[in-house]
């Protein structure tokens, strides 16, 4: 009876191990937390194998991120990780914004074979290109994310033979779920964006029949811009969800999408290139739409008000489409809208103001209104205490609407806000206390408000927040840090540029520890001494902005110590540093840093490079002296150099041309020996700055149309020869500066193909011949021109015919090249001046110092946008066009030293925004206008001018000894005048152009507006 009883125990213990077993292999592979007796893994050793080798691959916590990724155990019990019950192969690998870094995706992966998942989203692959080969392979996949991951090239031809796929995504956006709505460029600590493209879309989705999402948003399909939509309608007749913002299109939206009948989610936002037309109404026949946005996408016309009535809408984005018009009625009770963005666009309707208490939403019948997003409008007034009636916001995104005043304590009536962002409010009050009540905060951005005081102590009370920002105000105060003890969430703190003081007392308070979350932290402007030892506290720090304070000696070994596996931006700019505490000039970080800055600093010495490289390196305005004799071979991953304004010497090595460098400056420095042609031939350089060094030999002239130079920039070098014609094959050109140097060549007429070209300058050359017909800016000063000059010119040039757009502010780059300004030196309102940045709102003209001769065209009065006007030093004859009182908004006139004849035009006298004048040295009679504005003028504005009479000049009033002047034959000093022809086509305020490059770096932002505006 015993002996049966331990047979019966024996085979219970078995039955429960294998029901154990078989449960831990249900579902999602993320249970089995019963204990194993012997039982076989389920996981095959080849998959496992391969797994593990992926992980291998990782460096930024690979072994806490993945932690039960371990060699002897089952691997189909792992995070993220599934697999078929009845043959053990995996089909699941999700490891989706785990933070992991790696140099490019391990090929390991592509012996997963099973899978019908692979998400390897928000993670970071190092900028390296997506395998070419592997994908194919996965021939039952039907989910593949690889959105957010940096990879960059060409999109593999495998992924187009996935015929099974139901879900693809390689995009690179914000998150935008219902959980927030928040426009800013971070955080971007554990991600990058992806850079891929796709020749031919039809190519890719030819094979996808079955496919019912597709996300590509900011995949380059640009090469077949044409061909989106008939390629859609033909090859994914069930797609459910579209999402192909900023890609390029062109184009019309055409009716063959109407084919695509169970679209829910439509996203063409920001494709600039699509060819204008009416919306198009088709979209409103798909019964399930629920999203359609087409901001930036050239709508005209009127807009239908079917859109408005939809009971399945609940998201409608028209915004920046300027053209469009329509008014806003009164929405159906029906209407699920949530979110609805019109500006930027010719709709009619009420705008709330202080007194309307918003009764424009209440008219809008959506009770539930979750996101409201409200952008440079120009109301006045207090921001209405109405607001605080919208309890069921869950985002509310209100920048620079023109409100002032105090924040309304009703704002705390706002309990379910999950997001607030608020900038460019003119408050002059404190923050309310009342914002310590919104407790689902996650997302706070109080920034460039002017709020004075002290931070609230009821911040302590948002123990959701996961970013705080209140950047850019006037608040004051010490040892604030102590607030946010309790904010155990928060991973993004940015305090920068306010009154704040930050004392190392800070560190020693205990309740500093609770800061040790943070990943970013924004303490610019913030009046430190020396490096904060509470930073020591804070173990997984990706971001650090400590620019713009006064911060001495050297950099501390434990600074790059702390974060070496971690560290992903460092800004130590704009401080009084003067060397590095580390053992060599490599730098040890453990992951490729996207940006260190360390410019206008006092660090000497030789140039620290960081062992793994680095997306962006800014070293300029220091007092380094060499570089290391291997330099580039640390470029490997590098996009963007600057060495600009510190004492190296040395020689460019031809290696320079094996780096990704997009942007290269080392301007201002004594670099010399001949330029690499690689650098203007091999097609991946957007800026070449080598101004004011020692370079000397000819331009190359093989350079081809895979030109991707925007600006060039060599100045105040040796080169000799011609300009190459070649240069045309560079379409992208705006800025073209070879001043300074000793280049014989005729008039560059041939530029003149160039449609971007905004920038020309020539100055102090040995160029010959007639002036041809002129580009948008331009220097030709102190050459050897000749000649009259052409009324044809100035008729050609519609910026300064037109009134301009003050709005505008730079030519702006795209990508990496956004983190450079040309800045320009110019001779401007009789002092000469740098601007740190082109402003299309400054127009030019400067032909000084030249052998012109001829009367002034009358068409320079067309030029009503004109600021600048300087043809001093030149052989002019004839009058003055009176003409030239119609330049309403000029602000310097310089023709001095000319043969200028008989009297100043009464109209130079209607020129009321004219601060310099000089008309010296000519040979004008007659009696000087007088008016306010001319009254301003001292006497050298017309000494010379033996004929002249009358204020300012001292001599006999007119009239009282009246004489013939004799004609003096006067001797012309050369000055060498650096003032340079502006001529901002289509943009519209002057300066000269020295074209040196400047290179503004930012710090840690959390705002998009500052990287779509540049």
């Amino acid at each position: 009876m015993a002996s049966i009883l331990w047979v019966l125990l024996f085979f219970i213990a078995q039955l429960h191990t294998l029901l154990s077993s078989s449960s831990a292999h249900q579902g999602h592979g993320h249970g089995g937390n019963l204990t194993h007796f012997h039982v076989p893994f389920l996981c095959h050793p080849d998959q496992a194998k391969a797994l593990l080798q992926l992980k291998k691959s990782f460096f930024r916590y690979s072994t806490t991120r993945l932690s039960s990724w371990r060699n002897g155990t089952d691997c189909c019990l792992w995070e993220g990780i599934d697999c078929d019950a009845s043959s053990g192969h995996v089909t699941i690998l999700d490891i989706n914004n785990r933070g992991l870094f790696s140099y490019g995706l391990d090929p390991a992966v592509f012996n997963l074979t099973s899978l019908r998942r692979l998400d390897l989203s928000m993670n970071d692959f190092g900028g390296y290109d997506i395998p070419a080969t592997g994908f194919e392979r996965f021939t039952f996949l039907t989910h593949l994310n690889l959105s957010n991951s940096g990879f960059y090239g060409q999109i593999p031809i495998g992924i187009s033979k996935l015929v099974n796929l139901l879900s693809l995504d390689l995009s690179t956006y914000s998150d935008d779920g219902d959980a927030y709505y928040y426009d800013f460029s971070g955080p971007s600590s554990y991600y990058r964006n992806n850079h891929l493209r796709e020749c031919s879309f039809g190519t890719l989705v030819a094979n996808l029949s079955n496919l019912r999402e597709l996300y590509l948003d900011m995949v380059d399909l640009s090469l077949n811009a044409d061909e989106w939509a008939t390629s859609l309608a033909t090859y994914v007749p069930r797609l459910q969800v579209l999402s192909l913002a900023n890609c390029g299109l062109g184009g019309p939206i055409s009716k063959s999408l109407s084919r695509l009948h169970s679209l829910v989610v439509i996203n063409l936002e920001r494709n600039y290139g699509i060819t204008a037309g009416p919306f198009p109404e088709f979209f409103m026949d798909f019964l399930n739409l629920t999203v359609l946005q087409l901001s930036w996408t050239n709508l005209e016309g009127w807009y239908p008000t079917k859109p408005f009535r939809s009971a399945n809408l609940r998201v409608l984005d028209l915004s920046c489409n300027e053209n469009l018009s329509g008014n806003l009625p009164n929405f159906s009770n029906a209407s699920a809208l949530e979110t609805l963005r019109l500006d930027w666009t010719n709709f009619s309707y009420a705008r709330p103001t202080s007194s309307s208490n918003f009764r424009s939403l209440k008219a809008l019948s959506i009770d539930d209104l979750r996101k409201i997003n409200i952008y440079d409008t120009g109301f006045t007034g207090l921001m209405p205490a109405a607001i605080g009636r919208l309890t069921n916001l869950r985002n509310m995104y209100i920048n620079y609407c023109g409100f002032s005043g105090p924040m309304p304590a009703e704002i705390g009536n706002l309990t379910n806000l999950k997001a607030m962002n608020i900038k460019g409010q003119n408050s002059g009050s404190p923050i309310p206390y009342a914002i310590g009540q919104l407790r689902e905060l996650a997302w706070l951005v109080i920034q460039d408000c002017n709020f004075p005081g002290s931070v609230p102590s009821s911040i302590a009370n948002l123990t959701r927040l996961i970013l705080l920002d209140i950047s850019s105000n006037s608040l004051d105060g010490n040892n604030y840090f102590c607030l946010f003890w309790r904010l155990s969430k928060l991973n993004y703190l940015y305090l920068s540029n306010n009154e704040l003081h930050v004392t190392d007392t800070d560190g020693n308070n205990p309740l500093a520890t609770y800061l040790a979350g943070l990943y970013e932290l924004g303490l610019a402007s913030s009046k430190i001494y020396q490096f904060p030892s509470f930073l020591r506290r804070l173990k997984y720090l990706s971001a650090l902005d400590l620019s713009s304070n006064e911060i001495s000696g050297d950099v501390p070994n434990w600074v790059l110590e702390t974060w070496r596996g971690s560290l992903n931006s460092l800004n130590l700019s704009h401080n009084m540093l003067t060397g590095m505490q580390i053992s060599s000039d490599v730098i040890p970080c453990t992951i490729p840093l996207e940006v260190l800055d360390l410019s206008f600093n006092r660090i000497s010495g030789q140039v620290p490079m960081p062992n793994s490289s680095a997306s962006i390196l800014e070293y300029s305005n220091n007092n380094f002296s060499s570089l290391l004799p291997n330099w580039t071979l640390y470029l490997n991953h590098t996009r963007y150099l600057s060495l600009s304004k510190n004492n190296i010497n040395g020689h460019i090595p031809i290696s320079i041309c094996n780096s990704m460098l997009n942007v290269f400056d080392i301007s201002h420095n004594s670099f010399s020996g001949l330029i690499p042609s690689c650098i203007i031939e091999n097609g991946l350089f957007v800026v070449l700055n080598l101004r004011d060094n020692h370079f000397k030999g000819t331009l190359p002239s093989n350079i081809t149309t895979g030109c991707a130079l925007q600006t060039i920039d060599l100045h105040g070098n040796k080169i000799e020869g011609r300009l190459p014609r070649a240069l045309c094959n560079c379409t992208d050109l705006e800025v073209l500066d070879f001043g300074g140097n000793r280049i014989a060549d005729i008039f560059p007429y041939w530029l003149s193909g160039l449609p971007e070209l905004s920038v020309l300058v020539l100055t102090s050359n040995q160029f010959y011949g007639t002036i041809g017909d002129i580009v948008p800016v331009i220097d030709l000063s102190s050459n050897n021109f000749s000649g009259n000059l052409r009324t044809q010119w100035f008729i050609r040039l519609k910026s300064m015919t037109g009134k301009g757009n003050s709005t505008r502010e730079t030519i702006s780059a795209q990508h990496i090249a956004d983190f450079y300004q040309d800045s320009i030196e110019i001779t401007y309102k009789g002092s000469f001046m740098a601007f740190e940045r082109i402003l299309t709102t400054l127009t030019a003209i400067d032909l000084s110092n030249n052998q012109l001769e001829g009367n002034i065209p009358e068409s320079f009065g067309k030029l009503v946008s004109l600021r600048v006007l300087n043809m001093s030093h030149n052989f002019f004859t004839g009058k003055i066009p009176a003409e030239l009182g119609g330049m309403t908004a000029l602000e310097s006139l310089d023709l001095s030293w000319n043969q200028l004849s008989e009297g100043i035009p009464q109209e130079l006298a209607d020129l009321t925004f004219l601060e310099v004048l000089n008309l010296s040295y000519n040979h004008l009679v007659g009696k000087i206008p007088q008016s306010r504005q001319f009254s301003t003028f001292d006497s050298s504005s017309f000494e010379g001018n033996e004929g002249l009479c009358g204020p300012p000049l001292s001599t006999l009033p007119c009239g009282a000894s009246p004489y013939t002047p004799s004609v003096p034959q006067v001797n012309r000093p050369f000055h060498h005048v650096d003032v340079v022809l502006f001529l901002f086509v289509g943009l519209g305020f002057g300066a000269g152009f020295a074209a040196s490059v400047l290179v503004k770096w930012g710090g840690i932002s959390t705002s998009a507006d500052a990287l779509e505006q540049l």
